[in-house]
């Protein structure tokens, strides 16, 4: 038991370090991205036509009117007057999709899984003491 600890030390500990060292600081760069973002809501939106071009109107949150052209490939299947189902972003209202937009925060899910791994050979390491 004595030669597998002999080996395993070195081995948690060096882990350990290469858990802790970027992963708490990956961890509170990802909390803070991802408390600084914005909301997003949806709303409906109106199809409108002009001048050969298509867009959406709809009305936000603070009862501004908006409206924005979309590219002639979201612009296919869509006719003037139909009602679609808008998201927004609350902050800034010119960023908006037909989908729900899907927030993943890479920053934040290696930050966890680092500072896991951290703490995980950091048991390992006062286990094998025990031993």
């Amino acid at each position: 038991m004595a030669g597998l600890a002999d080996v395993l030390g070195p081995i948690l500990e060096l882990m350990t370090w290469v858990g802790f060292i970027p992963g708490v600081p990956l961890l509170m760069w990802g909390l803070v991205i991802s408390r600084r973002r914005c909301q997003w809501t949806s709303t409906t939106g109106e199809v409108y036509t002009a001048g050969g071009f298509t867009g959406f109107r709809w009305t936000d949150q603070d009862n501004v009117p908006r409206q924005t052209l979309v590219d002639a490939d979201v612009a296919r299947g869509l006719v003037a007057g139909n009602e679609v189902k808008l998201h927004y972003d609350l902050c800034h209202p010119s960023r908006w999709g037909l989908e729900p937009p899907k927030h993943d925060n890479t920053v934040l899910i290696l930050g966890w899984i680092l500072t896991g791994l951290g703490i995980l050979c950091t048991a390992g390491g006062f286990v094998l003491l025990l031993f």
